[in-house]
């Protein structure tokens, strides 16, 4: 299935048949992933996003998610520097310091990514347990993906 190219998102970078590689995720509505001009240009200022191409069967679905390039990034971060502390939460009886939420603050911009441990969670002792669990399910899918990102780094110099 093609990604619509005359939609306000203008693709110019393609991963078509996504969903035939969407993780653990059968029949994903997620068909597609673009680089392209994001849809929220105005005249004389151009950004690019990425987009990810949800399809329900029988149209586009407005759940079809563009972000910026440095927020695609950013996720990574996050991704990464989580499956990182959770190498190690098992040394904590919740998985998680309760006096010390804090992960950490990854310097970007003058500023910061501040990584933590959501204390606002009600439920946070159950859904970290499940958040591990669904880390050490999907540790081959994920490492996978990390390992490639890894080398087209290297390659990169970074």
């Amino acid at each position: 299935m093609n990604i619509p190219a005359t939609l306000k998102h203008k693709p110019v970078i393609v991963s078509e048949n996504y969903d035939k590689i969407d993780g653990r995720v059968k029949n994903s509505d997620a068909k597609g992933l673009s680089l392209g001009l994001a849809q929220w240009n105005d005249r004389g200022k151009v950004d690019i996003s990425a987009k990810i191409w949800r399809y329900t069967g029988e149209k586009w679905s407005r759940q079809s998610e563009e972000m910026p390039l440095h927020r695609v990034i950013d996720l990574a971060i996050l991704i990464c520097r989580s499956k990182q502390y959770f190498m190690e939460s098992y040394k904590n009886p919740n998985l998680y310091d309760e006096a010390n939420t804090k992960i950490d603050r990854i310097a970007l911009q003058g500023g910061a990514l501040d990584i933590a441990v959501c204390k606002d969670n009600p439920l946070i002792e159950q859904d970290i347990q499940l958040f591990r669990d669904v880390l050490v399910t999907d540790d081959e899918l994920l490492s996978e993906r990390l390992h490639r990102l890894s080398a087209l780094l290297r390659e990169m110099g970074y």
